[in-house]
């Protein structure tokens, strides 16, 4: 909220407060600022104080000014990425008789940087539930055993002998048997022989991804999917081939395509409640995905992060392939204790070896102490009860926050489950997320779970974070006034 101070004039004010979001990726490059007007309106300031502000932002180098167009964050060059439609163009391309494949043409950034969510939960908005969050809140993960399972792993013998010393390059082997065991009650059978533990399931994906992949290789990831993916997989020099995510799995039909044509090294999918629509695999397009991965040659990485949230029975690659062509991806981020980033990844015997050197070369070992403390939670019971107890609230959660979204003119573009839901708002999210910022809400926009820039109308909510109607009210509010501007 701007206020006239004697230290700081509205337009210091309102130039600070665009120069963060610019900083924090809030603002991503490329992305148009409100215009003059609207923005005055919207501040509750004059015209002039708002060209102040921009005039402030241009002299900083945070925007440029393009001729009746408007103010724009600068933009910084990138990699492109494939799209879905120019991939599928240049499929098209290739069918012609006697023409080559059509290139892709460069795709956007996406409207919002992929680490934004990320920056804004380390930053704090505000005190409010961010409807935007990946995880849940700190109150609902806490707990009396973590403390009992760290202390146990910390005696000064135990001390001694794990912190002076690097540990096991896969992992503490009993964290890697609990492992084995508990993946075992998922149909996935996996020794702890192939199984590796990792800095969180983000590090698991990258070892994965750094070993199979060299620079240009093609990789099919499902859109909308999360866009720490599609980055990280641009980082590393990787052309991301989008395959449209529908209910019960991806489209099989733009699979096969993708294969004839680009023949990818690997696929990345999200099997059981997918992020951020909450699809589940079917069982007939899991059988069809796993005999093109095996007709073509690419692997799968399957990442069951919300497995924790999901039920056992759920339909996973992994299970039906055996840990054939499959690498198995998870973590605890989502259920328990975040901050000690325990993630691990489960693979073909003949892949196993590979793995474990890509880990050596990125992150040496991984902390045997945590390690220890994690195996003592699943051996004891308390993480699975722990997670019983957070499948029950999370329930209540999301029935409250279904009944509140529609209640204020939203509809769900898929079936509500798990820990997130697929909004659809009717209105131009990217704009609204900047105004509910101004309220203290970080959302998190449709467009970020795109390749390529797309605008859209839809958003993904944490339902443990969107049960207050607070939140609903101020979200109405704004896109009743978006709606009254468009």
């Amino acid at each position: 909220m701007l206020m006239k101070t004697a230290a700081q004039s509205l337009a210091e004010q309102l130039c600070a407060v665009f120069a963060q979001r610019i900083r924090d990726r809030l603002l991503a490059p490329g992305a148009r600022l409100p215009s003059v007007r609207l923005c005055a309106q919207q501040q509750g300031v004059s015209p002039s104080t708002v060209v102040a502000a921009y005039d402030q932002l241009l002299a900083q180098g945070l925007v440029e000014a393009r001729r009746n167009r408007g103010f724009y964050v600068r933009d910084v060059p990138s990699a492109p990425v494939h799209s879905a439609r120019a991939a599928m163009n240049s499929v098209a391309g290739s069918t012609t008789a006697g023409a080559a494949a059509t290139p892709a043409a460069p795709a956007p950034r996406a409207p919002l940087n992929a680490t934004a969510l990320i920056r804004g939960m380390f930053k704090g908005i505000s005190n409010k539930p961010q409807p935007g969050m990946g995880v849940l809140p700190q109150t609902w993960l806490q707990s009396t055993f973590l403390a009992t399972a760290v202390r146990r792993s910390c005696s000064v013998e135990a001390l001694n002998a794990f912190s002076l010393q690097y540990g096991e390059p896969a992992g503490d082997v009993g964290l890697r048997r609990a492992l084995s065991t508990k993946l075992a009650g998922l149909a996935v059978h996996a020794a702890p022989e192939q199984i590796i533990t990792t800095v969180g399931a983000t590090n698991a994906l990258d070892v994965v991804s750094r070993t199979l992949l060299r620079a240009g290789d093609y990789v099919m990831v499902e859109e909308p999917g999360w866009a720490i993916e599609f980055a990280r997989l641009d980082a590393l020099g990787a052309r991301i081939l989008p395959v449209p995510r529908r209910a019960d799995g991806p489209d099989l039909e733009v699979m096969a395509k993708y294969c004839e044509v680009h023949r990818p090294k690997l696929f990345v999918s999200v099997s059981v409640y997918h992020n951020p629509t909450g699809f589940c695999l079917s069982p007939s397009s899991a059988y069809r995905i796993l005999q093109l991965a095996h007709q073509h040659d690419f692997h799968i990485v399957e990442d069951d992060t919300y497995s924790h949230f999901a039920p056992e029975h759920a339909t996973r690659l992994c299970a039906l392939d055996g840990l054939q062509r499959t690498i198995y991806v998870a973590g605890f981020a989502k259920i328990l204790a975040p901050n000690w980033r325990i993630g691990y990844l489960a693979a073909p015997k003949d892949l196993a070896e590979r793995l474990l050197d890509t880990k050596l070369l990125s992150t040496l070992t991984t902390p045997a102490l945590l390690e220890k403390a994690m195996a003592w939670c699943i051996d004891q019971g308390q993480l699975r009860r722990h997670a019983e107890r957070i499948r029950t609230q999370l329930d209540g959660a999301r029935a409250r926050s279904v009944k509140l979204a529609l209640a204020h003119g939203c509809t769900f573009a898929a079936d509500p489950v798990g820990l997130f839901g697929w909004v659809e708002t009717g209105v131009d999210t990217d704009a609204l997320s900047q105004r509910m910022l101004d309220e203290g809400y970080l959302l998190a926009p449709g467009a970020l779970f795109h390749a390529r820039r797309t605008p859209s109308s839809l958003m993904r909510i944490n339902f443990a974070c969107t049960q207050e109607a607070q939140f609903w009210k101020t979200f109405a509010r704004l896109r009743d006034e978006q709606l009254g501007k468009s």
